[in-house]
């Protein structure tokens, strides 16, 4: 891949930031375009131009010079979704649109958007496939599914190059860029809190689950594997084409598992409280990675879940240290 030059929308969140790293990396120039509601201006990746603003005004920002767009700009909040769903309409969709408008009038003609698995639901089959229904079950999810139909239509009717890549769970870090959010409420930092002592205890929404150990079962990712099939995908997009692919291990580790492992590697106790279940959690949620493979070329180079564990502690110790977990 030659050097190129990119807008990162949401760079200054987890995935976005993490993207970024990896551009600047392979030697790319980098415009970071956030505006910092849910990232931090610490978490730009040194070398990155930074530009504080909303996608809604990426025409200002974005000209003929850029190559190409990676949008990660996205409130991504569930519950938050389902009391404030017009927020998310408003930036996840008209967002985008604006993004997308932006990069027509420019000439700008690649996209990688950052997509989710909540665009399938409530699953038919294990594991997910990018054939499978999509029926999501909150507006966070279906403001996601909006965004990729709008890309398919950009791409038929002007001739976008586009991938959307449909995330399970992602965790880990990448040296100095890891998982922050505020509230949190993903498991593995959540877990790495308890094992912190800033929390006492995890919950653990039901044991009565049809799996091994009655828990959930969730495909984790490396996000830095992650990262990763992002770059893969800018060399796979063709222009018409808008490419769709679920990015996961293929298997999953169950909740139980996860507690387990935190407790293995950090060394510190780590208490449960069993919960009733929530509404909407599938037992089993595991990605069918076979297209990324096939058409970016993509394998995970981190499947275990013990070193996904062990970046995300030394990240969570770090900002520990510096008092930014406060």
């Amino acid at each position: 891949m030659s050097t190129a030059k990119y807008l990162v929308t949401g760079g200054a969140g987890y995935v976005g930031s993490v993207v970024a790293a990896h551009l600047l990396r392979d030697g790319h120039e980098v415009t970071v375009l956030d505006d910092l509601s849910t990232g931090f201006r610490e978490a730009v990746p040194a070398g990155a131009r930074f530009v504080e603003g909303r996608i809604q005004d990426a025409a200002r920002h974005l000209d003929a010079t850029y190559d190409g767009v990676l949008h990660f700009a996205a409130f991504s909040q569930v519950g938050e979704s389902v009391t404030d769903p017009e927020k998310y309409w408003a930036n996840n969709v008209g967002g985008t649109m604006a993004l997308l408008a932006a990069m027509r009038d420019h000439g700008v003609r690649r996209l990688v958007f950052s997509s989710t698995a909540a665009t399938y639901g409530e699953p038919v089959s294990t594991p997910v496939t990018e054939t499978d229904p999509t029926a999501p079950t909150s507006p966070y999810g279906a403001s996601k599914l909006a965004v990729d139909h709008m890309i398919t239509g950009e791409a038929a009717a002007h001739g976008l190059a586009a991938a959307s890549l449909r995330y399970f769970n992602v965790a880990g870090a990448y040296g100095a860029y890891g998982e922050r959010h505020d509230p949190e409420s993903h498991l593995v930092p959540l877990v790495l809190q308890v094992a912190l002592g800033r929390r006492a205890s995890i919950s653990v929404y039901g044991d009565d689950y049809p799996t091994p150990d009655g828990t959930c079962v969730r495909d984790y990712i490396h996000v830095a594997d992650l990262a990763e099939a992002h770059l893969l995908a800018l060399d796979a997009l063709t222009p018409g084409e808008h490419l769709i692919c679920n990015l996961g291990n293929g298997s999953g580790f169950s909740v139980r598992e996860v507690v387990e492992t935190v407790r293995e590697v950090t060394g510190h106790p780590v208490p449960e409280v069993v919960a009733a279940r929530r509404a909407g959690d599938p037992a089993v949620l595991v990605a069918s990675a076979d297209a990324a493979r096939e058409r970016l070329g993509w394998k995970p180079s981190r499947p275990d879940l013990a070193r996904i564990v062990a970046d995300a502690w030394e990240f969570a110790r770090r900002l520990e240290k510096e008092g930014a977990g406060e």
